[in-house]
């Protein structure tokens, strides 16, 4: 394990008001039955394809849930016995979900063939048509949903699925604004989406103008938001290149949009992990933590946005919150599903180098 946890002043602007942590978080995104056949054709012989409930933003919602923090998930499920089942799960893991919407007639659903990471060709998508694909403007009272909740979580899959629901996106955003309430968006990007011949950055600059929160990494704030990134990959490059990258990254992201309070860069590279945090006076860097015994990277990034939530909720001193967050992805790696089932203690005693 290398201890390099840093912590660097920078030039940014005032951090305004201080974030909100009372109430619950709302994590709201489509709801995705996840598939996982064996290849080689074992799962024809044995009759059978590894299933898990998945979705960005409700593996976010499971992670808070699970480590004691009020947490509400909304989303659009037809109404069938597959969805029922999943719901009452939900329920069972302390999460409210009362304000999801009953529509439709379809379960989203990806296929992942065991062994393989969702960013690569492997995935196949079958959510057209789906309850949550949808939903409407106008359809959705966001007050009711909203109520008694502190923070708005939502990633750039949903508006990358179509139109419709980046315009749903837009007015959840807007009513969460007006309520003061903390806003945060997980920047990642899906090349099977955006199909719907639109520039990603001309649908998200206007959306993440009211957010407080920014998780990603230099090439997808590059692909979502137009900044280019100074490096093209992070082969052949040092930790200390890879990190320098992202500060500029993350400085001009402030200087784009000054009301972000917190931004977290990820780097998953061949052996290890590690991650940034722009903050209102400093640059945090994580410690470096090795890549061991990696059964399923599905969800590592949204373990991590949970964390990441988790520690300025709890606020948390910067190194603490980016240790901590980069250790849940780590762990969530060495997890079979979509969401992890680490606990805060677990995750704390991996933490070094703070």
């Amino acid at each position: 394990m290398m201890d390099n946890s840093t912590s660097t002043n920078t030039q940014s602007p005032s951090s305004g008001s201080k974030l909100s942590g009372k109430g619950k978080i709302l994590c709201w995104g489509e709801l995705l039955l996840r598939l996982s056949p064996e290849l080689q054709g074992q799962w024809i012989a044995n009759h059978s394809f590894s299933a898990h409930i998945g979705g960005a933003e409700l593996n976010v919602a499971r992670a808070l849930a699970r480590w004691n923090v009020p947490t509400k998930y909304f989303t659009a499920l037809p109404d069938n016995f597959i969805t029922a089942e999943i719901c009452r799960q939900l329920e069972a893991e302390n999460i409210d979900i009362s304000s999801v919407a009953v529509q439709g007639n379809r379960l989203g659903l990806y296929y992942l063939p065991q062994g393989t990471d969702l960013k690569q060709a492997g995935v196949i998508y079958d959510r057209a048509h789906s309850a949550f694909g949808e939903l409407q403007p106008g359809s959705i009272n966001w007050d009711e949903v909203l109520e008694g909740c502190s923070w708005l979580h939502w990633s750039a899959i949903t508006p990358g699925l179509n139109a419709q629901l980046a315009a749903v996106c837009a007015e959840a955003i807007s009513a969460a604004k007006k309520k003061g309430m903390t806003i945060s968006v997980d920047l990642n990007y899906r090349s099977l989406l955006w199909q719907y011949g639109v520039v990603p950055s001309e649908v998200m600059i206007p959306l993440v103008q009211q957010c407080d929160v920014v998780m990603g990494n230099v090439w997808a704030v590059e692909k979502l938001l137009g900044i280019s990134s100074p490096i093209r990959e992070s082969k052949g490059h040092s930790q200390e290149d890879l990190v320098s990258a992202a500060g500029e990254s993350m400085r001009e992201l402030h200087r784009s949009f000054p009301g972000l309070q917190h931004i977290a860069y990820t780097f998953r590279l061949d052996s290890s992990y590690f991650a940034v945090l722009y903050h209102p006076t400093a640059l945090t860097t994580s410690s470096t933590y090795p890549l061991e015994q990696v059964r399923d990277q599905v969800g590592s990034g949204d373990c991590f946005m949970g964390a990441l939530i988790y520690g300025i909720v709890q606020e948390s001193e910067p190194a603490q919150i980016i240790n901590r967050a980069a250790v849940a992805a780590v762990g969530k790696m060495q997890e079979i599903g979509d969401a992890t089932k680490q606990t805060i203690e677990s995750i704390e005693h991996k933490i070094i180098g703070i």
